[in-house]
């Protein structure tokens, strides 16, 4: 049953790390194109959260104390991130395939906004994976 856990944990985490990192980097340099990268973070996105709902019920089942409300938090910072994204930068990519040269920055700068709430969100579910044991 280790074998589960293990990959369970790698898998989690392995797709966290490259969603975040994305997410982080896009942020960061609005000149690279999010539009191509959208697939894969929900797909990223959608992984965390398979395995994520896996090792809540391996590890914390029923139980709800101080470091579960920690996790939480993390976990709806994580569903806001993904929300995000899908809105302010999945959508918009749509439009950008139709747009013209006129409205192409604009369209380019929401998805770069989109990018910087969910990085910051991604920020904060990090923080609380990563300090939930000392609740």
């Amino acid at each position: 049953m280790q074998y589960v856990y293990i990959i369970t944990i790698g898998l989690h985490v392995m797709a966290g790390v490259f969603w975040a990192g994305t997410t982080i980097t896009l942020a960061r340099d609005p000149e690279i194109r999010a539009e191509r990268f959208i697939g894969p973070q929900m797909g990223a996105a959608g992984m965390v959260f398979l395995t994520g709902a896996l090792l809540w019920y391996f590890f914390h089942g029923a139980y709800f104390g101080s470091m579960e409300m920690v996790l939480a938090l993390g976990i709806v910072a994580a569903f806001a991130a993904a929300g995000v994204l899908g809105t302010m930068v999945r959508r918009t990519s749509t439009q950008l395939a139709g747009a013209d040269a006129a409205t192409e920055p604009a369209l380019r700068a929401k998805m770069a906004q989109g990018e910087r709430i969910a990085a910051w969100l991604l920020v904060l579910t990090v923080l609380c994976m990563a300090t939930a044991r000392m609740f």
